[in-house]
């Protein structure tokens, strides 16, 4: 099971090479499953029972399965992200250097370990804007091919690098396109080619660069997991699965995947905007529901934001708390931050500890060393445009932000069954003190 359900995962991520792959991707597995998509610029029509989903910039997508017996209800809200760190390739993309070379001008985006990003094969992905006609169309590409490397600088000629190298990503990280073979218009007639379409029609793009290290099972049992972006479509694929396991004929079920979580949230896209509450006001006045309806359900809705933890560093075991540890297999990683990085409070701990303890999942608990600064997360941003109670988990991995990260092979499925039971349970929530969890 456990790895049944790990090859899966990394079939889902190597469909996914950029955001917009991995909203495409989820697209496919709500369709099959037979929900319905729903533009946001045209009249959404909505039933109880039905399953609905509705993307935003191509990179985002809210999915939500409603109750058929829904009356005094409330919503039920995974939420994760679709975005990895990587390098994004400037409108002006081709370099001239000395020699002939050619070079992409990129820059980053997020906070990656830029070392793991060189002497390794890459490629590009994202969308391109496409003329056709009046109309400009975006197009998803993906080269299936190594087309990039950025090279490390000998030792011969950096002989401290193993001292402490900084990076500087306007000259160290960029990658090498050409020895000189194909002139500096090649590269948009490389898009062009890949496309079908004339390289005057390409308006615009938004590429990246891929990792083209294929996902591995490795260790001597199999358990551990190796791939490019787990950080976070491990969370975003265990999370879909579970709404598509799940059912509460007196609840909405709400599968919330963002975009931009890596450098802020603050886009259209990103958990800051106002892409979830927007949704969950068209459901709710699409099934007849008042104003005053909308807060009550909000008030005892619960939120439950999936964005992977650190594992205990097996070299370096002095970075995480001394107590409030995680590790690779033992379960599903609950996050607590006194400074309010993580919602997780004594109420939504509580639930979701509840929860694991009905699907009969471990759970573990994170803190931040007292002297560390920790990341923030999907859920405290997004309580700025909807508040409800929430709980941050996550689950324990190594070198996140690598261009390259590892988790264990048992905590997949582990996610996918606490999800699911979650999904299926009624929450039934009185006040901020008492939660039923039926």
């Amino acid at each position: 099971m456990y790895k049944d359900i790990a090859n899966e995962l990394l079939s889902f991520i190597q469909k996914s090479p950029s955001c917009f792959h991995a909203v495409n991707t989820m697209k496919d597995m709500l369709l099959e499953d037979g929900y319905t998509e729903l533009r946001e610029c045209e009249a959404w029509t909505l039933e109880k029972g039905g399953k609905y989903f509705t993307t935003r910039n191509g990179s985002s997508l809210i999915a939500f399965h409603i109750g058929s017996s829904l009356e005094d209800y409330h919503f039920q809200v995974t939420s994760s992200h679709s975005d990895s760190p990587t390098f994004k390739v400037k409108e002006e993309a081709v370099l001239k250097g000395k020699g002939g070379y050619l070079q992409l001008n990129t820059e980053g985006y997020g906070g990656m370990l830029c070392a793991t990003w060189m002497d390794r094969p890459l490629s590009l992905a994202g969308r391109v804007l496409v003329k056709e006609g009046n109309t400009f169309t975006s197009r998803l590409v993906s080269f299936d091919r190594d087309l990039l490397l950025i090279p490390n600088v000998a030792i011969h000629m950096n002989r401290d690098v193993n001292n402490g190298m900084k990076y500087n990503n306007q000259i160290d990280m960029l990658p090498l396109f050409s020895a000189g073979e194909c002139n500096e218009g090649d590269y948009a007639q490389l898009l062009a080619d890949e496309l079908g379409c004339a390289k005057e029609d390409i308006l615009g793009t938004d590429l990246y660069l891929v990792n083209r290290m294929a996902p591995s099972i490795w260790g001597v049992k199999e358990e551990f997991i190796s791939s490019p972006k787990l950080d976070d479509l491990q969370c975003a694929f265990t999370s879909l699965k579970a709404l598509l396991h799940g059912t509460n004929e007196q609840a909405v079920n709400v599968f919330a995947c963002f975009d931009n979580e890596e450098v802020g949230s603050g886009t259209k896209q990103g958990a800051c905007s106002t892409f979830l509450y927007d949704v969950l006001q068209r459901i709710n006045d699409n099934l007849g529901y008042t104003k005053e309806d909308y807060y009550r359900a909000v008030a005892k809705s619960f939120m439950v934001s999936c964005d992977n933890a650190h594992a205990v560093h097996p070299n370096h075991p002095e970075k995480t708390d001394d107590t409030n540890c995680t590790y690779m297999n033992k379960g599903i990683v609950v996050k607590f931050s006194a400074n309010q990085k993580y919602t997780t409070d004594a109420v939504s701990s509580a639930v979701f500890a509840g929860i694991c303890e009905k699907a009969e999942v471990p759970v573990q608990h994170f803190a931040n060393r007292s002297d560390a600064a920790g990341g923030s997360t999907l859920g405290n941003l997004s309580s700025q445009k909807v508040s409800m109670h929430t709980v941050d988990i996550g689950l324990a991995q190594l070198a996140m932000h690598s261009s390259y990260e590892t988790a264990g092979i048992k905590d997949s499925e582990y996610m996918i069954r606490a999800l699911t039971t979650f999904y299926n349970t009624n929450l039934h929530i009185t006040d901020s003190e008492t939660i039923e969890v039926a």
